[in-house]
């Protein structure tokens, strides 16, 4: 099967606040939530949700680095979503595409960092 991953990504459990910019299909009633992601790369990460993302929704995610103790802000476009856990749970692939400053660079050194030292690799 093709690898459809712009790059590795990273198992790492980080809180997040995530704030919903825009939904395609119809306004979702809770705009700001806060979890943890699942995994990480520099283009993207799967979040966990507690409501369902359609694809195409609009977020400003604020996560937590946990080993810096650094927050870093980036925009991003859920790509996909499933149920969990019978409609209470979700999951949601959200591709990266814009951070302000020096984020994306903080990302990708952090995630690099992690990958030296540590081998918990989501292929």
């Amino acid at each position: 099967m093709e690898e459809k991953r712009k790059s590795r990504r990273l198992k790492d459990e980080n809180e997040i606040t995530v704030n919903v910019i825009s939904a395609e299909k119809k306004p979702l009633q809770e705009k700001l939530f806060y979890n943890y992601s699942a995994d990480i790369s520099v283009a993207g990460a799967r979040i966990k949700a507690p409501i369902f993302l359609p694809a195409g929704t609009i977020l400003m995610i604020e996560m937590t680095l946990k080993t810096l103790h650094q927050m870093i802000t980036v925009l991003g476009k859920v790509k996909w979503a499933r149920v969990i856990f019978d409609n209470e749970s979700f999951e949601a692939g959200v591709e990266f595409f814009n951070a302000p400053g020096d984020d994306m660079k903080q990302l990708s050194e952090y995630i690099s960092c992690r990958q030296e030292f540590c081998l918990f690799y989501v292929s």
